[in-house]
C-alpha cells in the first residue's frame, strides 16, 4: 500500500469512530459542488523555473529547505513579525530572503547551521525554542541529501522518477519530514510537510509529478479550523472552549490527532463528492489549497483555531 493510501485509510479508520471530532457528511455534497466550481480560480501562484540547471537546482533548494521547517503554528504567535502577517509568510520570506541576497544554503553548510546564522537569516531570537527545533531539521536534511544525492537537492526530486508519492515515501523516512501520531496503540501516519513539498516542487516547476492527485490533505490547524466554521467537522463542545481559551492541545492526544484524521477524510469525502459530476477535479491537494487561502479571510482568523507545538505542522 502507497503510503499517502495510509494516511487515507488510517484516518477513515479514526473517522469512523471518533469522540471528540467529526465528519459532518450531510454536509459533503453541499460543500463539494461549492470547492468545485472554486477550484477553477487558483488563489496562489509560485516563482516558476527557467529551466535551467542551476536555477533548478536553487528553486529544488529552496522548496526542501523551506518545507524542512513548515512547522511551528503552535509557536507562531511568539514569533517576531515584521513586514509579514502570519508565521509562515514570515519564515518563508526569511528564506527566499537568504537565497537571494546569499544564495542557497549547500548540504554541508545546513549540517553546520547554527542557531546565530539562522535566527538572524529569519530575524528571530537565536534562542527561540523553534529555532532550535528549525536548526535541527535543517541539519538532518542536509545529512541526507548529502548522504543519499551526492549533495544534490534537485536530486531527490529526480529520484522520485515523477511520483509524488515516491517522493512522500523517500521525504518519510528522513527525521526532518518525520509526521506519524500514535492513536489507540496504532501508528497513524500524516506527512503534512512531506505531502506539501511535493505540491510545492510541482507547482513552482522544478518537479513534473503524474500522480499529484495521490497525495492527500496537508493535515496542520488552519485546514480543519475552516471545515470546522464551514460546518463540515463538529468539535466536542468541551474542546471548542479550551481551543477558545487558547489553550494548547497536545499534540499526539486523542483530541489533536482526531482533528488532523478527521480532516484528511472529510476531504476524502469532499473529492469523491465532487467527482461525481467532474471526474476530472479537484483533487485533495487543490481543496487544501482553496480552504488554506480562505482561512486567511478576517472572519475566519477572528475564531481562535488549535495550536500545538510540534514539528508536524
Amino acid at each position: 500500500m502507497a503510503i499517502t493510501d495510509r494516511v487515507r485509510s488510517e484516518s477513515a479508520w479514526i473517522a469512523s469512530s471518533s469522540k471528540y471530532v467529526r465528519v459532518i457528511e450531510s454536509e459533503i455534497a453541499r460543500h463539494a459542488l461549492e470547492l468545485q466550481d472554486a477550484s477553477s480560480h487558483p488563489k496562489t501562484v509560485k516563482r516558476r523555473t527557467s529551466g535551467l540547471p542551476a536555477q533548478r537546482e536553487d528553486e529544488a533548494a529552496f522548496w526542501l529547505t523551506l518545507d524542512a521547517i513548515n512547522f511551528g503554528s503552535g509557536w507562531f504567535p511568539t514569533l517576531r513579525k515584521r513586514s509579514e502577517p502570519t508565521g509562515y509568510k514570515t519564515i518563508a520570506a526569511g528564506i527566499r530572503r537568504r537565497f537571494d541576497q546569499s544564495g542557497r544554503w549547500t548540504p554541508a553548510e545546513l549540517t553546520a547551521l547554527t542557531n546565530a546564522e539562522l535566527g538572524q537569516s529569519l530575524d528571530q531570537d537565536p534562542e527561540h525554542e523553534l529555532i532550535d527545533l528549525f536548526a535541527q531539521s535543517l541539519h538532518d536534511l542536509g545529512a541526507n541529501v548529502q548522504r543519499l544525492f551526492g549533495g544534490s537537492f534537485a536530486g531527490v526530486i529526480d529520484a522520485a522518477d515523477a511520483s509524488a508519492v515516491r517522493l512522500v515515501e523517500t521525504l518519510a523516512g528522513w527525521r526532518c519530514f518525520a509526521d506519524a501520531s500514535l492513536y489507540q496503540g496504532r501508528e497513524v501516519p500524516f506527512l503534512k510537510r512531506a505531502q506539501i513539498a511535493a505540491a510545492d516542487l510541482h507547482r513552482a516547476g522544478v518537479a513534473e509529478f503524474q500522480d499529484l492527485n495521490q497525495l492527500t490533505m496537508f493535515a496542520d490547524n488552519l485546514v480543519p479550523h475552516v471545515l470546522r466554521l464551514d460546518g463540515v467537522l463538529w468539535f466536542d463542545p468541551e474542546l471548542v472552549a479550551r481551543i477558545d481559551r487558547g489553550e494548547l492541545i497536545e499534540h499526539d492526544s486523542p483530541e489533536e490527532v482526531e482533528i488532523r484524521a478527521c480532516a484528511v477524510h472529510a476531504v476524502e469525502l469532499l473529492v469523491a463528492a465532487a467527482s461525481e459530476s467532474i471526474p476530472t477535479g479537484p483533487t485533495a491537494a487543490q481543496i487544501d489549497e482553496i480552504l488554506w487561502n480562505r482561512g486567511q479571510a478576517p472572519e475566519y482568523k477572528a475564531v481562535p483555531r488549535h495550536r500545538s507545538r510540534s514539528t508536524a505542522y
